[in-house]
């Protein structure tokens, strides 16, 4: 649960902002996206795979 402390001067549009600056902080958006279909653990593990190789290629890449 997410709490932002709000002090008496404030206005609600930087208590939004705040709450969304920490929303992104902490990753609930994406973990929200991700548990909102079932994912079968290969197509999770293929994807793992798939962007470590992606990377593994920029690395090389940045190296030459």
């Amino acid at each position: 649960m997410i709490i932002v402390p709000i002090k008496d001067g404030d206005n609600i549009e930087r208590a939004l902002k705040k709450f969304k600056r920490k929303c992104e902080r902490t990753g609930v958006i994406k973990q929200l996206r991700l548990r909102q279909a079932f994912q079968k653990p290969s197509v999770v593990n293929r994807r793992k795979m798939m962007k470590a190789v992606y990377v593994q290629q920029l690395r090389n890449q940045e190296e030459i």
